[in-house]
């Protein structure tokens, strides 16, 4: 019996550390299905062997069918989860700046829960691999990511810190964004870090450039100039605006940097990664928040006047959203986790419309229309337009046989209807 495995392969797109899993299946067949094959195959080609055949052929449609349909249901709900982990975070983060004034202690707060995504991904490792190994084997292993020498100082300072930073400055300047606009055009301008790490991918990683994308990038910077005369140029909007689009540039230089530096990373690698980041933000940045509330920037009174719901549910549904989107393709397509994050902007709007922290006027509603539209131009995939085209030769072909069949039960109708008449000209004779 030949033992299966499940081997990761990493991303070469530049949404690192998002990874993917392949999995090496063998070709189990029971005894008995083997032994019924090689009987078919010493019947030759009677009538037993072509029944066989069918069968065969109708269990292998059967269980493709089966695995496309479960495929599509793990798609939909990782659509669905993506999309409410990402608007709810949004929309409850909101909700806590109205009685917790202080966006860089809940960045701080939320990002230190990274460090349970090592824990988490060991105990699915206990679940699913057979061959078992304890936690420090696999962190261990883990570090060889960083290196021959694993995790010392130098790849701390050099390879670890500063995507840190960046990872902090993002949820930074996002959260600071919700305090100037409303969730809705918070979340549509970040969906343009999609085009940013296109342009920077392009520009610092010399990807292969593509004409739907560079479309995709100036439909983005337009949608944020149209965000931004939406509301008249008004100093809080633009000052908003600047914000999100700042936090969308740092999440594109995490992304693009990661894959400059670090390269792609297996599933264990990633959550170590994750992890230390969490582990070095509470050790190495707990001060400032200390910092800001005894200077008054971020006061917030006595512990007791903390929403520690509010900050859980931001730091839990931040933490869900991180893990759907680095460890989701693992049963789905990254495609659809990305077109999960363009759902959270409708969202967003139906929650600000009913609660009426917005209007929407046609130039609103065109900006969101056209970055989002410029976000799903960039899911296209690099043949999408060879693939375009198999398409339309295979629909015209099918149109040809399909004619060509009419045509040919035409000439046959006329054949039986010759030879009908033919004899019955016999037979009266």
């Amino acid at each position: 019996m030949k033992k299966h495995s499940a081997r990761v392969a990493p991303l070469t797109a530049c949404n690192s550390p998002v990874l993917t899993l392949t999995k090496v299946q063998g070709e189990d067949r029971p005894r008995d299905n083997a032994a019924g094959a090689a009987d078919g195959q010493a019947a030759g080609s009677g009538a037993g062997g072509d029944t066989g055949g069918s069968r065969r052929k109708l269990r292998c449609c059967v269980r493709v069918t089966a695995a496309q349909v479960r495929k599509a249901l793990w798609g939909v709900v990782m659509v669905m989860c993506v999309c409410s982990s990402w608007a709810g975070s949004t929309q409850l983060a909101k909700l806590t700046f109205r009685q917790f004034d202080a966006p860089f202690t809940l960045t701080w707060f939320a990002t230190t829960w990274n460090c349970l995504f090592f824990p988490l991904y060991y105990v699915g490792h206990l679940c699913k691999s057979t061959e078992r190994q304890t936690p420090k084997q696999r962190f261990r292993e883990c570090c060889r990511f960083f290196g021959d020498d694993g995790l010392t100082a130098k790849v701390f300072l050099t390879k670890v810190a500063p995507f840190g930073l960046l990872w902090t400055l993002t949820n930074y300047l996002y959260f600071q964004a919700l305090r100037k606009i409303n969730t809705t055009d918070v979340s549509t301008l970040f969906c343009c870090n999609k085009a940013f790490v296109f342009l920077l991918s392009w520009i610092v990683l010399r990807d292969r450039f593509m004409g739907v994308r560079i479309v995709a990038a100036i439909l983005a910077i337009a949608g944020i100039v149209m965000m931004t005369y939406a509301d008249g140029f008004h100093s809080h909007s633009v000052i908003g605006i600047t914000l999100v689009v700042s936090s969308a540039s740092m999440s594109a230089l995490y992304k693009v940097l990661f894959k400059l530096v670090l390269g792609s990373a297996k599933f264990g690698e990633a959550a170590l990664f994750l992890t230390i980041v969490g582990g070095a933000n509470f050790v190495f940045i707990s001060f400032i928040p200390v910092i800001l509330y005894f200077t008054h920037v971020e006061y917030f009174g006595s512990p007791d006047n903390i929403p520690w719901g509010f900050l859980c549910g931001v730091a839990g549904l931040l933490l869900a959203f991180n893990i759907l989107v680095n460890f989701g393709i693992a049963v789905t397509n990254p495609t659809l986790i990305s077109l999960g994050i363009v759902l959270s902007v409708p969202v967003n709007a139906m929650v600000d419309l009913y609660t009426c922290e917005i209007q929407f006027n046609t130039v609103r509603l065109i900006a969101v229309f056209i970055i989002c539209l410029g976000f799903l131009m960039l899911l296209l995939p690099e043949d999408w337009d060879q693939c375009l085209i198999q398409l339309s030769s295979k629909l015209r072909k099918k149109e040809e046989a399909v004619e060509g069949a009419g045509e040919a039960g035409a000439c046959g109708g006329l054949n039986w209807s010759r030879r009908a008449r033919t004899s019955m000209s016999t037979f009266t004779h």
